[in-house]
């Protein structure tokens, strides 16, 4: 049933508006207020009690999680075309997490997503099922053919939460001095190629991983 008591006096015609409503009031916070982002600012931006946003929303965190997968479609679209031109796969992995490192530094809804910009959470949801979910689109939106390279479901599964940790672990420490963004997409693109693609080349398919 439609909360309709508040709203500014045009309260939603049904729940799905309604959900929309709150989602697109978050959007505004979050963008003035970034990962500080309150159910309490969104109840107000909408004119509506607290209440009423926890009718649709059990509390902030899924909130923003919500807010940012509606946000981050963009993002996928962006990536892909970014690495369209390449053609080697440990070059196109190693400018994907460039970008997507690069675009944390700028993009809220990333980093509420991939658990790097709200309270509670580099380190402990960044292989949350959301963050994995989500690191799972950005690997195959690559124009690589993970089944040919011999890679699994439960293969991909593992690389995804192996380049989310190594996101982690750049975001908390980017390194002292911090690489220049060559310097770091070659760095990438060295240990990429040796380690996540060498052990599939067709000489070694039949193998086990190592």
């Amino acid at each position: 049933m439609v909360r309709t008591h508040g709203w500014r006096g045009d309260p939603p015609r049904d729940d799905a508006e309604a959900r929309e409503r709150v989602i697109g009031a978050a959007m505004r916070c979050i963008d003035r207020y970034g990962s500080r982002t309150r159910l309490a600012d969104v109840a107000k931006e909408l004119g509506v009690t607290r209440q009423t946003v926890y009718f649709y929303f059990a509390g902030t965190e899924e909130l923003l999680v919500a807010t940012a997968q509606h946000a981050v479609g963009g993002f996928l679209d962006r990536l892909a075309d970014h690495v369209a031109p390449l053609r080697e796969d440990a070059e196109i992995l190693a400018e994907g997490m460039c970008y997507t490192f690069d675009r944390l530094q700028h993009d809220p809804y990333l980093g509420i997503l991939l658990a790097t910009g709200h309270a509670g959470t580099l380190t402990q949801a960044i292989t949350s099922p959301t963050a994995m979910t989500f690191g799972r689109a950005i690997l195959t939106r690559f124009d690589i053919d993970w089944a040919a390279r011999g890679y699994t479901d439960t293969d991909l599964d593992e690389l995804v939460e192996l380049m989310l940790r190594l996101l982690q672990s750049f975001v908390i420490d980017p390194g002292h001095p911090p690489r220049a963004p060559a310097e770091f997409r070659a760095y990438l693109r060295r240990w990429f190629d040796r380690f996540l693609f060498d052990a599939r080349r067709p000489s070694a398919a039949n193998g086990p991983m190592p």
